[in-house]
């Protein structure tokens, strides 16, 4: 499995190497070991399969706050989503940053978000499937989210704001800066 840092630390793609024969694929998905050379060592304590019928939807940007905060580790099992990743750590260097990728179940990656990160999805596909893990349960008193098309953050979602589907929870998130003022000390 291939490791590689993206621009903002702690975050991680990691890549499957995929063995081939006349019965089909196999990879390896998830091994602890390379998580925790790269930095990431508190295991994973639940899975959790999202399943969303059209392209076109949105599905972000949560995160839980401490003591329950999470890391996930996400890949796609069918059809394909841009995934994004925002820093709410303060005073991070890159707070405020965020990073995005293509996961598609037809390649072999997955994205690892740190504790400390917002996350979403937008499906670019119908009948997507995204699995993912977590490093703390889902504790509904600690969960929170931020606005996934706050200008103050830029996301560069691949579909017009005008053709995005959302929960009615996910669009009421604050913007970023409500969100900054509430994690700070």
């Amino acid at each position: 499995m291939k490791v590689e840092p993206l621009r903002l630390p702690g975050v991680l793609l990691l890549t499957s190497e995929v063995h081939e024969d006349a019965r089909g694929a196999f990879s390896e998905t998830y091994r602890a070991s390379v998580l925790a050379e790269a930095g990431a060592e508190r295991p994973f304590v639940q899975e959790n399969l999202a399943r969303t019928r059209r392209a076109g939807q949105l599905r972000g940007m949560h995160f839980q706050r401490e003591p329950h905060a999470q890391e996930k580790l996400i890949q796609v099992l069918a059809g394909e989503i841009f995934d994004v990743a925002v820093d709410i750590r303060p005073g991070s260097p890159t707070l405020g940053q965020w990073v995005g990728l293509r996961l598609a179940a037809d390649t072999p990656r997955a994205l690892f978000v740190p504790r400390g990160f917002a996350h979403g999805y937008m499906t670019l596909s119908d009948d997507c499937a995204v699995l993912y893990k977590t490093g703390a349960y889902f504790a509904p008193h600690a969960e929170s989210g931020l606005r996934w098309d706050d200008p103050a953050l830029g996301i560069d979602w691949p579909t017009p704001a005008d053709d995005v589907a959302t929960s009615e929870r996910d669009a009421a998130w604050p913007p970023f800066a409500a969100v900054l003022a509430s994690l700070s000390p």
